[in-house]
């Protein structure tokens, strides 16, 4: 059985179904991308989330966009039971009106997109950060604040900036110009995958006192050359952050079928070990 935490009211499972892969957004390249696209149909998203029910997993990370709205729509309709954590669409523009369409589905928490934070965080707009928080709050749940900055995480934490819960990412891909392809329509090329960066957010991870879900453990696909390799990324990341934290990984199993199950068992075992 996979253990759980609390953000709020909510229980999640230490292991959360992430949502790139069925958008479409591989983090590798733009021929990846499209394959995911292809793949991904709406009968193999609700076949993949009934398969993370049936594994034990019971919290879902997805984009608060149209297209994951209609999938969960779809899913809770057949019966379906997946705590949603959203993610704010910056392609929207306006924040309360991407909020109003999350609210159709219900999230058990929401968040403020990643490169929209830190974007704003490199401008020196600290304040725009604080009100984006709590324009989130309109859904009622509890709110969390993404980085791929280990320092956002930690003056957001130390000062106080309105956040319930933080998404870390593993891997900073702010070295860069980064802008989220939802807003650009093309693949970001060059993402600064760097292994370096892993031991400093999970630093940071530990060094906030609020819940933190960390993501790209797997360093998107980059992680995941032998069965080895995606033990010893899950190993590192789960004994790098607090017992009150979870990792978020994404699923593609056009060409491995049981990779929720082998994800599953990966945690369990290691979790059993920390116990």
């Amino acid at each position: 059985m996979l253990p759980t935490i609390r953000i709020g009211s909510a229980e999640f499972t230490r292991l959360i179904i992430g949502g790139n892969p069925f958008s479409g957004t591989s983090h590798l390249s733009a021929a990846m991308d499209a394959e995911m696209e292809e793949y991904y149909t709406m009968p193999r998203i609700q076949e993949v989330l009934f398969d993370c029910v049936s594994k034990g997993i019971n919290t879902v990370q997805l984009r608060a966009d149209k297209h994951i709205v209609r999938a969960l729509l779809e899913f809770r309709t057949n019966g379906g039971k997946l705590n949603w954590i959203a993610q704010s669409a910056p392609e929207f523009g306006s924040l309360e009106n991407n909020m109003r369409l999350a609210a159709k589905i219900g999230p058990q928490a929401v968040y403020y997109h990643g490169s929209t934070v830190d974007n704003l965080y490199k401008d020196g707009e600290i304040e725009l950060i604080k009100q984006g928080l709590k324009t989130l709050r309109m859904l009622g749940v509890p709110v969390g604040l993404c980085s791929h900055m280990p320092e956002v995480i930690m003056r957001a934490d130390r000062e106080e900036w309105g956040a319930d819960f933080y998404m870390t990412c593993l891997y900073n891909l702010m070295k860069v110009v980064h802008i989220s392809s939802s807003l650009t329509g093309k693949f970001n090329q060059d993402e600064p995958f760097d292994e370096e960066d892993r031991p400093l957010m999970l630093a940071a991870v530990r060094t906030v006192t609020k819940p933190c879900l960390a993501f790209k453990l797997l360093g998107a696909t980059r992680r995941c050359g032998t069965d080895a390799d995606v033990e010893a990324a899950f190993a590192e990341a789960y004994g790098g952050i607090k017992d009150t934290d979870a990792c978020i990984v994404g699923v593609f199993p056009k060409h491995k079928p049981d990779q929720v199950a082998q994800n599953v068992g990966i945690v369990e075992k290691i979790l059993r070990g920390k116990n």
